[in-house]
């Protein structure tokens, strides 16, 4: 007998914690990225770090089919720009001058993360894929001609996905990220010899730096992540991002930090610095991974010291990350260091639709003028690598 297809609804929610976890993580687990989880999302929102006062208002969108849901959209009304990575305040700026609300804005992305893996949740492989995608895009177009807002964007996707939002009248913004791939490193001699004599002796005199000042290079993880770092993180996160001051990028709380110990302990990472007869960290990076990817969010120090920055951030996280069979390092924002430690360019995408006709007009074509720039920059920097690489075809953006 002909099996009846199932009976879709939508709804919209101001909070992940009104799906219960097992729920919202049996869509979200599937994903190689770990931050779309329910413990992720909870604790941005609970601790106030992702809220309407900081200017990103949640606004999940949920389809259920029957009683079971079958697909979520992560989503944020932003009043701003600011936490996303990917820079559009130009065009705001533009908006502006053209008379044109350009906020709010409806984003899908996780905040504050500049990491790859945004797509709309569901399990894999579903046959009616396709038909929930058409329904979560007409529905965030219903959404957004009702309530008047001028565009929807979708930051740092999974790039298998870019093509069913392009074929769905998604423009594709080009970027780049630095990203390490384990080119089956056995130790981390082995990831030295990839490089040319001359970054090789330059990384070991770094490391050797590091050690000179008395410094032992601690990796902790999961319950063996002592009750008090949680917190410490915090404030050399807070410290290190006052330094820089409105650049600072000073988003998270120390709410959000302390509820890590208890909410995502599993996923967490800390690399230590210590020095003998001191209690805590001279200085620590915080990372998170799931399964074969790591991640890195923040660092921080009580004081300065020579090249420990790159030690906590890339070579101690690498080193670590090869004896767990880690294949994919994500150190986060920035590339100024990264390039000449082993990260070279990779593209990633963001996806954006406009519903100003004029923003429509002016901005499409720009994107794709931008893309081809950025497609040079990319190419420019992986052929500038004191390494051995084999750049990746990049995919067309219009």
């Amino acid at each position: 007998m002909p099996q009846s297809s199932p009976s879709y609804t939508t709804t919209w929610i101001d909070s992940v914690s009104k799906v219960a976890p097992e729920v919202w993580n049996a869509l979200a687990k599937p994903l190689k990225t770990p931050f779309f989880e329910w413990e992720w999302l909870t604790n941005l929102e609970s601790s106030g770090s992702a809220s309407a006062q900081q200017g990103w208002l949640p606004h999940h969108l949920l389809v259920w089919a029957g009683n079971d849901l079958a697909a979520i959209a992560p989503l944020y009304l932003k009043g701003h720009s600011y936490g996303e990575f990917v820079f559009d305040h130009q065009w705001a700026d533009l908006a502006h001058r053209l008379g044109i609300e350009y906020y709010p804005k409806l984003l899908g992305m996780a905040p504050f993360t500049p990491a790859e893996g945004y797509r709309f949740l569901m399990l894999p492989d579903r046959p009616d894929e396709d038909k929930l995608i058409d329904l979560i895009v007409s529905e965030i177009d219903r959404f957004c001609d009702r309530q008047n807002i001028s565009s929807c964007h979708f930051l740092y996707i999974d790039p298998e996905w870019k093509s069913k939002l392009e074929s769905r009248g998604y423009t594709a913004w080009l970027h780049h990220s630095y990203i390490w791939e384990n080119q089956r490193f056995s130790n981390f001699d082995d990831y030295l010899k990839n490089f040319n004599a001359n970054q090789r002796r330059n990384i070991k005199r770094e490391r050797k730096a590091v050690n000179n000042a008395g410094l032992t290079m601690r990796v902790y993880t999961g319950d063996g992540i002592p009750h008090h770092l949680f917190s410490f993180m915090y404030d050399l996160y807070s410290d290190t991002c006052d330094k820089f001051g409105w650049w600072g990028s000073k988003y998270l709380n120390r709410k959000f930090f302390e509820q890590l110990e208890h909410s995502f302990r599993d996923r967490v990472v800390f690399v230590a610095a210590e020095a003998e007869g001191i209690s805590k960290p001279v200085g620590m990076s915080f990372c998170i991974r799931k399964g074969d990817r790591l991640y890195g969010r923040y660092w921080g120090c009580m004081q300065e010291i020579e090249c420990l920055h790159f030690d906590a951030c890339y070579y101690t996280p690498i080193d670590w990350a090869i004896a767990e069979g880690i294949q994919v390092f994500d150190p986060g924002a920035g590339g100024r260091h990264k390039k000449r430690r082993g990260f070279p360019a990779l593209p990633n995408y963001s996806l954006h639709r406009f519903y100003r006709p004029r923003l429509r007009q002016i901005l499409l074509p720009h994107i794709h003028e931008v893309n081809e720039y950025e497609r040079q920059q990319i190419e420019a920097i992986n052929q500038d690598l004191p390494f051995d690489f084999n750049p990746p075809a990049l995919d067309s953006c219009g």
